[in-house]
C-alpha cells in the first residue's frame, strides 16, 4: 500500500439552485518522500482537494488513507501551508512557531530546540524575538514552513505557498523549502498554476482536468531535473522542453482558450 491512497474521491456542493461535482472518481497514490505537484485549470478542484485529504472536508464519495489509516478528521500527521502564512500578529516569531507543539501538548524542551534549530536554518535566527509585522512577506513564509514542520507532520500539505511573493524571493524560497523537505525526508503535496514552479521542485505532476476535477495526465519529472535544486532546474534545456508539453497539455484542457 502506498504512503498516501485516494480511492475514487468524488465531491459535490450543494447550492440553494443546483448541486455542482467540484471533482470526480480521482484516485491517486503517493510514495514516501515524494513530491508531488496538482496542476489544472481554475475551478479544478486542487484545493478542494487538499482540504479533503486534510480531513477538513469529507468527500461526498470515496477515502482518502495514510499509511493505510483512513483520514476521517484533520490530525497532527499532516502539516498545512497556505497562501497566507497566518501568524498571529500579537505573538513574537519565536511564540508562533511553538504554537502548533503547544495545542498538541508536545512543548518539551527538545522540541523547543529542534524547532529553534530549524528556524536558524532558515536564517531567521536574528528574528526570534520580532513580531511578523517587523517582517518581509518571505520570511513571514519562512516563518511559517518552521512552525508547519515543527510538529514533524508525517505529509505537507502546499497550497500556493508563493504565490503571493515577489518573484525574486518566490524562487529563493522555493530552493530553501526544496533543501529543507528533502533533507528531512518529508511527502509533500503542491498546488500551484505554476507550470515552471512545478516542474522545478517535483518528482511528479499530476494534471487535472476542468471541472469536474479528473486525472487528465501525469507527468513524471525527468530524474537529473529532480537532482538539481528548483532554480539550477529552470536553467536546464530539459526543463524548458517538459515546460512546453505541460503548456500545450494544458492549453488544451481550457474551453476558452484562444
Amino acid at each position: 500500500m502506498s504512503f498516501l491512497q485516494l480511492n475514487a474521491i468524488s465531491h459535490v456542493y450543494l447550492t440553494k439552485s443546483a448541486a455542482k461535482e467540484a471533482i470526480s472518481n480521482l484516485s491517486f497514490a503517493i510514495e514516501e518522500g515524494e513530491f508531488v505537484s496538482l496542476l489544472g485549470p481554475s475551478g479544478c478542484g486542487k484545493s478542494t482537494l487538499l482540504s479533503i485529504i486534510s480531513g477538513l472536508v469529507k468527500p461526498t464519495e470515496g477515502s482518502v488513507s495514510l499509511q493505510n489509516e483512513i483520514i476521517k478528521s484533520p490530525g497532527e500527521r499532516m502539516g498545512y501551508m497556505l497562501q497566507q502564512d497566518y501568524l498571529f500578529p500579537w505573538k513574537t516569531i519565536e511564540e508562533n512557531c511553538f504554537i502548533g507543539l503547544k495545542l498538541l501538548n508536545k512543548l518539551t524542551a527538545d522540541k523547543k530546540e529542534q524547532t529553534l534549530e530549524l528556524l536558524d536554518s532558515m536564517g531567521l535566527s536574528d528574528v526570534r524575538s520580532a513580531y511578523p509585522d517587523q517582517l518581509s512577506g518571505g520570511m513571514r513564509q519562512r516563518v511559517a514552513l518552521v512552525r508547519t514542520l515543527a510538529t514533524d507532520p508525517d505529509l505537507l500539505l502546499l497550497d500556493e505557498p508563493f504565490s503571493a511573493l515577489d518573484y525574486q524571493t518566490k524562487l529563493k524560497l522555493e530552493d530553501l523549502v526544496f533543501k529543507t523537505l528533502k533533507k528531512h525526508r518529508k511527502t509533500a503535496l503542491l498546488v500551484t498554476h505554476d507550470i515552471g514552479e512545478a516542474i522545478a521542485m517535483s518528482d511528479r505532476i499530476i494534471l487535472l482536468s476542468p471541472r469536474p476535477g479528473k486525472i487528465a495526465r501525469t507527468f513524471q519529472v525527468p530524474a537529473p531535473l529532480k537532482e538539481l535544486l528548483p532554480f539550477e532546474a529552470r536553467n536546464d534545456s530539459a526543463f524548458r522542453e517538459n515546460f512546453q508539453l505541460i503548456w500545450k497539455e494544458l492549453d488544451s484542457l481550457e474551453p476558452s482558450s484562444t
